[in-house]
This record gives C-alpha cells, structure tokens and sequence, in this order.
C-alpha cells in the first residue's frame, strides 16, 4: 500500500537573486536604486562641499530678509519692506492668475477654432487654418513682445481723456478706461452682507450642478429632456439678485477717475497683464484647437449620420453626441497644453510682468547670491503646480471616459 508524503518545501537560497526569474527584476530594481541614491548623495554632497569653498552655506534665511524692490502688479498687499518671501508669493499668484485665465480663455479659443475648421464654409474654415497655422509656427515669445507692442503704442494716452473735447473716451457708460498704461476697469466695494451674498452665490452655483446632474440621470431613465438651461440661467441670476436688494445692495462699485496724471480708483490692468495673457491663450488655443479637430474626427461618422436621421438639429448633434464622445479623446492631451501654458508663463519677464520667475528667480537671486536655493524653489514651485493640473484633470478624465460594464 503506497503512502502519501507531503511534498519537501524549496529552501531559498541566494543564487536565486540572480539566476530565478522571479527575484531577478526585483534584485535589479533594488541595485538600480542604491546607486541612484549614491549618486544624489553624492552629488549633494560636492555641492555642499563646492559652496563652502566659496565661502557660502545652504540656507533658506534669505526668505525673511527685506526685499527692497517694488512689484508693479500683485493680488495681495506688499511694500519694498516685505520680506523676500512675502515678494515670492506676490510673484507666485501672479503666475496662477495668469495660468488660470489662459487656460480658460484657450480653452474657449480652441472649442471654436477647432469646430470651425471643419466648417463646411469655405472662409471660415480657411480663416480657423490662418489662425491655427499662424500662431502654432511662430515662437511665443514674438506674439507676447507684438501684442504688448500694439497695446502700448495704439492706445491713447491718459492725457488724452482730458478736456471738454477729449481725443479719446471711455467705454461702457464711462466706466472702462483702456490706455497706453493699461486697462482702469470698475473695482467692487464689499459692504456689510456681502458674505451673505457670496455664499448665496456659491449656493446657486451648487444648485446649479445638483439640478443638472439630476435632469441627467433623469433623461437616462425616462428619456425626458429638462430645460436645463432656462432653470441654470434662473439659479444663477434670480436668488443673488433678490438678495442684493434684501440686503441693501452691500456690493457696490469703485469707478475709475482721471485725476493728475493717470486714473486713480477702480482696478488696474497692467498691459504687461493683458499682453501675456492673450499671448498665451492665442498660442495655446491654436494647439487645442488642433486637439479638438482631432477629437471630432475621431469620433465614427456614423454617429453624426444617425443623429441626422433622427431629425436632431447639427449643433444639437454636435453639443450631445459629438463632442461628449470626442471628449475622452481630447482631455488627455489638453492636460498637456495646460501644463505648457503654465510654464510658458515664465516668459512674462521679457514685458515686466512680475510672475515668480522674476521676482524669487531673479531679482531675489540677484540680491541675496542663493541661486542654488531661489532654483530649487522655483523647480518645486513649478513641480508641485504640475502635478496639480494633471491630477484634476486626470480626475476630470475619469469621471467622463467610457464605462465598460
């Protein structure tokens, strides 16, 4: 009668780090890394070594030292007395204001472009190609220095607003100044309750995307189509306008005057501002307007010929089964021109707009000699802000992309 035995366990043994194939890949990566990290340590530490020889130390105290120099454009409130890295972050909003609005106004851009090169219209679509082919060739550079050139030397002058027959004169009901020193727009004045309307206007916005999300899940039930649009307009406009009144109109404006020399009061929009963010959005829309044609393009034929045999109006196919699939194609690499926009914005120095490269990547540098620590914060600066986009908008992507069941 044969008996049963229990088969004999493999023993490790260390040979297997190098000959198995199921240790060899992890030996590599584990070598791989110790001499990454060799190498880093390394190379920090001849750093270090080359500093001290110069008579200098790796220190961040540079940050809270006076800075002594003025910035022409900031969101937050800063004298020549505010600390270097008080002047740093002055530069870093900087960056991300003009970051955000050329990414939505690229956005925009490229939307349109890119529908209308396809349009059956023989000048428009010619004219989108001009646009897309005109700013895609041509370096960024020379667009920013164009644009602020133009808007420097073809608009009027602040003493030309003067007199009881001005040469020249301001815009909406005279309360938009555009002038060779910049754009003098209105500027709100928050009074008492102005919280309370704020909040109420973040409610509506709320609203807003509860209802649609609603009328979506009910169209994918029962087929019915909500008016959407008339109750978002509604939402949007209704709640905040009843409670300006109800609260006593707490938010008021601040118009720009002409008083001495320049306007004085309301918002200043500096050229240099204007310049770099229409020069960023232009260039960059005439990229995604690219992605967006390839998109649309993608998307099979069939669909848009089923959406017309079913006596959907085009720019009704186009809003609701074109562009919702074409989508999934376009995010991805528009996550890329996002990124580029954001960096491009470092050429803001070559028109004097303080972004971040130029006041913690320059004059900071130049003041203080830490250009070893000024770079590695503008590097961390940029990375982190990287790393941001391309996270939201890969949470974007997978919120919209095909869901296969």
């Amino acid at each position: 009668m044969a008996t049963m035995t229990e088969p004999p366990t493999e023993s490790f043994r260390i040979s297997q780090l190098i000959y198995d194939t199921r240790y060899r890949s992890m030996t590599i990566q584990v070598v791989a890394f110790i001499l990454i990290m060799l190498s880093l340590a390394w190379l920090v530490n001849n750093t270090i070594q080359n500093l001290a020889d110069l008579g200098k130390d790796f220190d961040f105290g540079f940050l809270s030292s006076r800075a002594g120099y003025d910035i022409n454009q900031r969101l937050i409130a800063y004298t020549n007395d505010s600390t270097h890295g008080q002047a740093a972050l002055v530069g870093i909003l900087n960056t991300l204001l003009v970051a955000f609005l050329g990414c939505v106004l690229a956005t925009i851009l490229g939307v349109i472009a890119g529908v209308l090169r396809l349009s059956q219209n023989w000048i428009v679509g010619r004219l989108m190609t001009v646009y897309v082919e005109g700013f895609r060739n041509i370096p960024l550079l020379l667009w920013i220095i164009v644009i602020f050139a133009v808007m420097t030397e073809s608009t009027p002058q602040p003493r030309d607003f003067r007199g009881d027959n001005p040469d020249a004169s301001m815009l909406l009901f005279d309360s938009v100044a555009v002038t060779n020193r910049g754009v003098f727009i209105p500027a709100p004045v928050w009074g008492n309750g102005s919280a309370i309307l704020i909040a109420i206007f973040v409610a509506s916005l709320v609203a807003i995307w509860a209802f649609r999300r609603y009328a979506r899940k009910r169209q994918e039930q029962t087929g019915d189509i909500l008016p959407v649009f008339w109750v978002s307009l509604g939402l949007f406009f209704v709640p905040v306008v009843l409670f300006y009144f109800i609260l006593g109109r707490p938010v008021s404006l601040e118009y720009p005057e002409l008083t001495g020399f320049n306007f004085t009061g309301g918002t200043h929009l500096r050229n240099s501002l204007i310049a770099l963010w229409i020069a960023l959005s232009l260039y960059t829309g005439a990229f995604i307007a690219e992605i967006v044609r390839a998109g649309i393009l993608a998307v099979s034929k069939g669909q848009t010929e089923a959406a017309f045999a079913l006596g959907i109006q085009p720019s009704r196919t186009m809003n609701l089964v074109i562009l919702p699939q074409a989508l999934r194609v376009i995010i991805p690499p528009l996550i890329s021109q996002y990124l580029n926009l954001t960096k491009n914005s470092s050429l803001a120095i070559a028109v004097g707009y303080m972004d971040v490269r130029s006041t913690l990547g320059g004059i900071t540098i130049n003041q203080t000699g830490r250009e070893l620590e000024g770079m590695m914060l503008l590097g961390l600066f940029y990375l982190i802000t990287s790393l941001v986009i391309a996270g939201v908008m890969n949470i974007y992507n997978n919120s919209v992309k095909l869901k296969e069941r």
